[in-house]
């Protein structure tokens, strides 16, 4: 294929060229969207895109500029997934090279066609989205390349070069002056002599730096030697004598003590919250560049036929550009982030990204107070949603790990199950064939047991009834903390709230999940039943159906499902006019659970008179068909948090896999909502809520206590032993809810509080270590909490015995706590 003419056109007012019919040719290096590979990247050579190849990967001049193009894998499954258009900038790259991003970049999106977000990085400051695609670490390399020379020589072994590595989850390293003066004591550095490599660990490095410097320093061995050159680390000098005599010969003897790392440039989290909202036009010759909104941003605020600035406190430029907008609007996108950056005051390596209508990266939608896919009527991004809206297969499940991540099934709920209620603080097992038998007023344990690849796996379903009780939700936490400790820690935990079962939760029970409001029949004892109920009946198939009580009235049925109504002598299957096939097959399974009456089934509208004097008379309902719910198009987020500067600060990692978790991490998954009800559907359908809430409250307020388990009433001991959480409770409340919590959570760590500091107040008048220790439940002496057995000890027994003080004992980990409660008899 032969091209004869190129592309003109003028950026920053210089004329530029570039061979776009050679962007065009896949053997050029534009890549075909189903080719292997994801990741793309060219340099920037006398204002022309030049492949790099793929052996020079993670490798950056610092007299060049580069373009990077990443397409996701998950592109073909999921159509709307925007691809990744990035200009990277060295620090010493010409002028003109700088300032001419958006013409690459935008003749290479339209070359591409489809959604792309595009990006400027700079240097030593690249987004966590660039960093994400070089998981072994990026190379600052000195100089320009020649047009003649290879990006990388490999088997080259005359090199000597001193190499910093610092950096965070992914990091890079910078070519410095081969000398002493280069070395800090915090960093870590690599000296290159070709057939030798010594990483030296500062003393101040951490462990996390020193483990991710080796795996780079072996990338690099890999890469550019074959393998064939020697690895060695220097962590200890005066333990390495032999590798300190090299290092002397090639640097010198060093003069002098280590003197301190610069601290990196941090921007204060908090500057990243001011958020302001621009709009840009432009009227006649002059660009105007209005203010429109700050904090909270509403998405209704962008219009499609304009273009905006969103300013993220100096720490990123989001350019977003309407559907609408005009090809000139859209072309001058980079300029006008650049112009607007320098307006600012900004530092010239500040972050810009430019997004086109509904393609929008996951940062850019986080700062609006809600984003709403359908609002931008943006059908490519509705995947997910479909995916939800048909049977699932879970046959698929293996061959499509894709789904099942999405699904959150780890398999195909076949394994074998054991359920615990919590009662009185301690785990009562459930009888198997009443599994799947829920009350709203309690909290359960479900532990799921499979093999995956010949290896046994567990997870563990904290699963929390809406009306449940403050001390059971902590009993909830406390037992499944014991479990965890006698499988020695192998159990997967997962906090489960009623109405949001996950797709395997409610695969486990086969479509046999029901909630009840009170008791299931099995477990009343004696009490009376309800003389009417009423279930709501949701799903179409045994992965996806869950059965809840509601209220029995005519206002709580829906034209779209399935209820069923029990009386004393009848019941009653009520199919609404907008429910399916599938729902009304999946119903009839469901019924024999509840009902051993005689049932009859009614259609809606052909109701018999009993049917709406057991529901007390006749009532509006919604009867339209239900809406389609808004799909969310969000994908799941992963980020690792520090706190080593001050407060916790999350960093993104971007295009993530299991690879990226590691025993130095701390990471977060957010993978959205899954709680649809809102609050007031939440409240309606938990009437007891409020009251439940309230008599918490009193208790608190009043300095009462509730029962120990197996009690009546709190012994003196357990008075005294929380005479001390008087003050701590009466402050909380004083406090409120903390941010991001609810009432109920509030009263919850009140509580938890006063457990906390409730085990120091006792003094030096415990009971003696013998009535405590090594001893059943039955046998203790009256009042003493059997959870917190250590709490009644002196407190020299308590020394003597944990070989620290209770201050001490009670700021480890809770978990920290019950292993060593259990290796001494007072668990």
């Amino acid at each position: 294929m032969e091209h004869n003419k190129d592309a003109v056109w003028r950026a920053n007012g210089c004329l530029q060229s570039v061979c776009i019919a050679c962007l065009m040719d896949t053997r050029r290096g534009l890549p075909d969207i189903e080719s292997h590979r994801d990741l793309h990247i060219w340099i920037i050579e006398n204002l022309q895109m030049v492949p790099v190849p793929e052996p020079a990967y993670g490798n950056f001049f610092e007299k060049h500029c580069y373009v990077v193009l990443h397409v996701p894998q998950s592109l073909k499954a999921t159509p709307g997934v925007p691809k990744d258009l990035h200009y990277w900038v060295g620090k010493m790259a010409a002028p003109g090279a700088q300032g001419a991003p958006g013409s690459f970049l935008q003749h290479l999106k339209e070359a591409l066609g489809g959604a792309t977000v595009q990006h400027r990085e700079v240097q030593g400051h690249e987004s966590a989205c660039f960093r994400s695609y070089f998981r072994s670490g990026i190379i600052y390399r000195k100089g320009g390349l020649a047009s003649a020379l290879k990006h990388v020589e490999t088997n080259v072994y005359n090199i000597q070069r001193l190499l910093r590595i610092r950096g965070g989850k992914h990091v890079s390293a910078t070519e410095v002056e081969l000398s002493w003066h280069s070395f800090n004591n915090s960093d870590v550095f690599l000296l290159d002599l070709g057939r030798m490599m010594i990483q030296w660990n500062g003393p101040k490095a951490s462990a996390a730096r020193k483990a991710r410097g080796l795996f780079l320093t072996h990338s690099l061995r890999d890469r550019e030697r074959g393998g064939r050159a020697q690895v060695s680390v220097v962590d200890d000098e005066a333990e390495a004598t032999d590798l300190m005599e090299i290092m002397e010969a090639v640097l010198g003897r060093r003069v002098g003590s280590l003197h301190a790392a610069m601290p990196s440039k941090r921007m204060n989290q908090l500057q990243k919250a001011n958020v302001h909202l621009y709009q840009v036009c432009q009227k006649s010759k002059d660009l105007v560049v209005q203010e429109l909104s700050t904090c909270p941003l509403t998405q209704d605020l962008l219009q499609e036929e304009n273009c905006y600035i969103l300013d993220q406190g100096g720490f990123k430029i989001y350019v977003w550009q309407g559907r609408r907008a005009s090809l000139q609007e859209r072309g001058a996108a980079f300029r006008r982030a650049l112009n607007f950056i320098q307006a600012k005051g900004y530092p010239s390596y500040t972050s810009v990204e430019v997004m086109d209508d509904g393609a929008e990266s996951a940062g850019f939608k986080q700062l609006f107070r809600s984003w709403s896919g359908q609002q931008r009527k943006n059908k490519n991004l509705s995947g997910m949603g479909k995916l939800l809206q048909v049977k699932l297969d879970v046959g698929k499940l293996h061959s499509q790990p894709e789904l099942a991540a999405q699904l959150r099934m780890v398999d195909d709920a076949s394994g074998s199950v054991q359920i615990w209620c919590i009662q009185d603080s301690r785990r009562q097992p459930v009888d198997p064939k009443h599994h799947g038998q829920l009350c709203a007023d309690s909290c359960y344990l479900v532990l799921y047991t499979y093999r995956r690849m010949g290896l046994v796996q567990h997870v563990l379903y904290l699963w929390q009834g809406l009306q449940a009780m403050a001390h059971e939700i902590s009993a909830l936490r406390g037992n499944a903390e014991e479990l965890d400790l006698w499988y020695r820690g192998a159990l997967v935990q997962e906090h489960v709230t009623m109405g949001s079962e996950p797709p395997h939760f409610l695969a486990i029970f086969q479509g046999q999940l029901v909630i009840f409001q009170g008791h299931p029949r099995h477990s009343r004892k004696g009490q009376p039943a309800p003389a009417v109920s009423l279930f709501h009946i949701q799903g179409t198939d045994s992965y996806n159906t869950r059965t809840m009580e509601v209220p029995a009235r005519a206002s709580a049925l829906n034209s779209s499902d399935v209820f069923l109504l029990v009386t004393a002598n009848l019941c009653y299957l009520w199919f609404g006019k907008g429910c399916s096939g599938d729902q009304r097959e999946m119903a009839r399974t469901v019924v024999t659970i509840i009902c051993r009456e005689d049932m009859e089934i009614v259609l809606e509208g052909q109701e018999p008179p009993n049917f709406w004097e057991a529901l007390g008379g006749r009532a509006p309902y919604p009867s339209n068909k239900r809406p389609p719910e808004d799909v969310c198009d969000f994908q799941p987020r992963l980020f690792e948090c520090s706190c080593q500067a001050g407060p916790l600060v999350l960093t993104e990692v971007v295009f993530f896999s299991q690879e990226d978790l590691d025993k130095y991490d701390v990471m977060l998954l957010d993978a959205w909502q899954e709680n649809t009800q809102s609050y007031e559907e939440v409240v309606a359908g938990d009437p007891g809520a409020v009251s439940t809430i309230s008599e918490i409250t009193a208790e608190i307020v009043n300095f009462r206590l509730s029962r120990w388990p197996g009690n009546d009433r709190a012994g003196p001991l357990a008075l005294r032993a929380l005479k001390s959480s008087e003050d701590i409770s009466e402050s909380e409340l004083e406090l409120g809810p903390r941010a991001g919590t609810g009432s109920r959570s509030t009263v919850s760590s009140a509580s938890s509080s006063s457990y906390q500091s409730s085990p120091q107040s006792l003094g030096s008048g415990g009971l003696p270590r013998e009535q405590l220790r090594h001893q059943a439940v039955e046998d203790l002496p009256e009042g003493v909490d059997p959870a917190h057995k250590e709490a009644y000890l002196s407190d020299s027994d308590f020394q003597d015995i944990f070989g620290k003080s209770k201050e001490e004992f009670y700021s480890m980990a809770k978990w920290r706590q019950q292993q060593e409660k259990q290796q001494l008899g007072f668990f």
